[in-house]
């Protein structure tokens, strides 16, 4: 194991089909949550007394429900089987989703997005840490990359089965259809084997059992704020999650409207760029911390940071060249260098916090990014453009890039004391236990 005490550790049996599951799970999360953007035309046709503002408040029924219900979930999911928690999750969410195609009335379509979201928020807490017990640190980095290609792969596939099914059978069937594998993925989830908590850290059984042993309370919550690796961590994840979702809120308009690009050649071109950039830049951020790990124990934040800094001019490029074969080459860059931290990230979380607290660790993290980044960032970027344009709007985003790629730098400075902060504590249990 690098990076910590103990002896060299090895993934459970069937460890692999537990991250293919886990995968197959999160693609379902981020093609139910994006199909809904597929079928937005046919919803503004079917409601036609709705205007655009209100069919916007659709994505904010599901994402502030995500955000307000994570703690909640994250710290239920420290105390219960996370393999139930998770199986729950997929299957709320697959039903709501698929109860918004029984919608008659917004409302009711509005009330089925808010049960995605608290759906997602049971799942989305406990399988990063499933993971994190399924493999070790020197290969964490490797196997949660893989768990998040599912965001680009999926988003991309909500939007296209979206469309292809709602323009085929109606927008009702495609929520519907994508609905209903989620209820099947939730009963192999019950089947699954889930790793003991704590059981890929490297230390015997008798001090793992001794850690376990030991109540999980305020004291121990609160000092998650006192662990500068997650705090800087989660500000930067702050400031890439404000960027990404200004980006992916306002590109079609942008890509429309200061690049004369009718909407759907804009779109198909920059989601075929999300997709191919996200899986390569996903895989590529957490093998390359993985290896760099063994030799520089702060890699995770350097890499994480390191592409941001790298995304800024390649995004200034984008934003002002009027040469179609420049700027998409630099939207590639961007997104690529973009995409480099999503493994690594999740794994800082992961690392630098003891597995008792992991799931808690991951639900406030996912609160505060959604807080202070995407759940603001359209409506400012909406407000500059409207004072001057959209391209402007884009042009300001990269100051808040280079400040999440300077946080991660920043955060490379502590990580190993953190780290070694976690093995200590377990280790420290058994010995007061014998005391």
């Amino acid at each position: 194991m690098s990076g910590g005490g103990g002896q060299p550790q090895q993934s459970p049996p069937r460890a692999g089909l537990a991250l293919a599951l886990l995968f197959a799970i999160n693609l379902l999360n981020y093609l139910d949550r994006y199909v809904l953007s597929g079928v937005l035309p046919l919803l503004q046709k079917a409601f036609p007394d709705t205007n655009k503002a209100t069919f916007g408040f659709l994505a904010n029924a599901f994402l502030w429900v995500y955000m307000i219900v994570s703690p909640i979930f994250g710290r239920l999911g420290d105390r219960v089987p996370r393999k139930i928690l998770i199986g729950i999750g997929v299957q709320l969410w697959s039903i709501a989703t698929a109860a918004g195609g029984f919608a008659k009335t917004y409302t009711q379509l509005f009330v089925s997005r808010m049960f995605v979201g608290v759906g997602e928020a049971a799942y989305g807490t406990a399988a990063p840490t499933v993971i994190s017990d399924l493999y070790p640190r020197d290969r964490r980095g490797w196997a949660l990359s893989i768990f998040y290609i599912a965001i680009p792969v999926g988003s991309a596939l909500g939007y296209v089965l979206g469309g292809v099914i709602g323009s085929a059978m109606g927008w009702r069937a495609a929520f519907f259809i994508v609905g209903v594998p989620g209820l099947l993925a939730g009963f192999f989830t019950y089947m699954m084997r889930e790793p003991k908590r704590g059981g890929s850290e490297g230390v015997s059984d008798e001090q793992l059992s001794a850690y376990l042993a030991r109540k999980v309370g305020l004291r121990e919550i609160l000092a998650l704020f006192r662990n500068k690796s997650y705090v800087v961590n989660t500000l930067a994840m702050a400031a890439f999650t404000f960027a990404i979702g200004g980006i992916s809120y306002w590109m079609p308009e942008y890509l429309h409207s200061s690049r004369n690009l009718p909407l759907a050649k804009g779109n198909t071109i920059f989601g075929g760029i999300t997709v191919v950039a996200g899986l390569l830049g996903t895989l590529i951020g957490g093998t390359l911390a993985d290896r760099l790990n063994k030799r520089f124990r702060g890699s995770y934040f350097s890499v994480s940071g390191v592409g941001m800094l790298l995304a800024v001019p390649a995004f200034y490029v984008a934003l002002v060249s009027q040469t179609p074969a420049v700027y998409w080459t630099m939207f590639f860059i961007v997104e690529l260098m973009l995409f480099l931290n999503t493994g690594p990230s999740n794994t800082i979380i992961v690392n630098v916090t003891e597995p008792s607290l992991r799931t808690t660790a991951f639900a406030i993290n996912v609160f505060l990014i959604h807080l202070l980044g995407d759940a603001a960032s359209p409506t400012v970027l909406g407000a500059i453009a409207d004072k001057s344009d959209l391209g402007v709007a884009f042009r300001s985003l990269t100051a808040v890039v280079a400040l999440s790629g300077i946080l991660w730098v920043i955060g490379s400075r502590f990580y190993m004391a953190d780290t070694d902060r976690v093995a200590a504590t377990i280790g420290d249990a058994k010995k007061d236990a014998d005391d």
